[in-house]
């Protein structure tokens, strides 16, 4: 599986709907619609890491090899 840990800052569109779990062609619709944050660098169209990060809800240290704490309201109520 891969994860956002195994990826530098910024990620192609491609790898980016393999890390969602969708394919090319949606995420291409995504990022043309701005559900997928971008930034266009030349020709080429990159999504941030972080930003994809923030978007799935994961906190920055997940995404360059920190470990996930879950946010105080992911624990379970007793």
């Amino acid at each position: 599986m891969t994860t956002l840990d195994d990826h530098p800052l910024t990620i192609s569109v491609g790898e980016a709907a393999e890390i969602l779990g969708i394919g090319r062609h949606s995420a291409y619709r995504a990022a043309a619609t701005g559900e997928l944050p971008t930034i266009r660098v030349g020709r080429r169209l990159l999504v941030p890491t972080a930003r994809l990060g923030e978007l799935l809800g994961m906190p920055a240290s997940a995404l360059r090899g920190g470990r996930h704490e879950p946010a105080a309201d992911e624990h379970r109520r007793a």
